[in-house]
């Protein structure tokens, strides 16, 4: 019962077209994300209510544009499949100082032994009260678990797909 606009940061792009430069830096990629909620207003209905999210990088990017849109009243919330709180075996080097003071509503769907940030990990971190982090029992960075854990990639997905539709209907309704 949602309807989903999805959109590909430019970088990516290049990748599926042979170029492969690693990613930009997030802060420079603010601004398309900004222009890609611009592209979803002027097709939407008036007064439609937006979450915003991505994965990794995309949720990232949409979690540093979220305040602003948020009190332009452009958002509602905002959804994150596996955060990157830090790059990979890197946990001194923080992706977290502007979501201490995030206002925005916001889901991060996070697996237990994501690389770019675990349960443990994330538990010492400072955190808004604006923000549910949703764990994933033995989920990676893309939530799936290991055969051996006895959970599933697909049961993953459809936990991620219900909650994020709850998180939709209790920001949005």
């Amino acid at each position: 019962g949602l309807q989903v606009l999805r959109f590909e940061f430019g970088y990516m792009a290049g990748r599926r077209e042979g170029r492969r430069r690693p990613p930009p830096k997030a802060e420079t990629l603010v601004q398309e994300c900004r222009d890609a909620v611009d592209a979803a207003r002027a097709i939407l209905h008036p007064g439609s209510h937006l979450v915003i999210g991505g994965k990794s990088m995309g949720g990232r990017v949409a979690s540093m544009a979220a305040d602003a849109l948020l009190a332009d009243g452009e958002i509602a919330g905002l959804l994150c499949l596996g955060y990157p709180f830090h790059p990979p075996s890197k946990p001194e080097q923080l992706r977290t100082k502007h979501l201490a003071d995030l206002k925005t509503p916001t889901l991060i769907c996070q697996g237990t032994r994501d690389e770019f940030g675990t349960r443990d990990e994330v538990a010492g971190y400072a955190l808004a009260k604006t923000i549910t982090v949703q764990w994933f029992a033995d989920g990676d960075h893309s939530l799936a678990p290991r055969k051996r854990s006895g959970h599933s990639a697909a049961g993953h997905l459809q936990t991620a797909i219900d909650a994020a539709a709850a998180f939709v209907a209790q920001h949005v309704g």
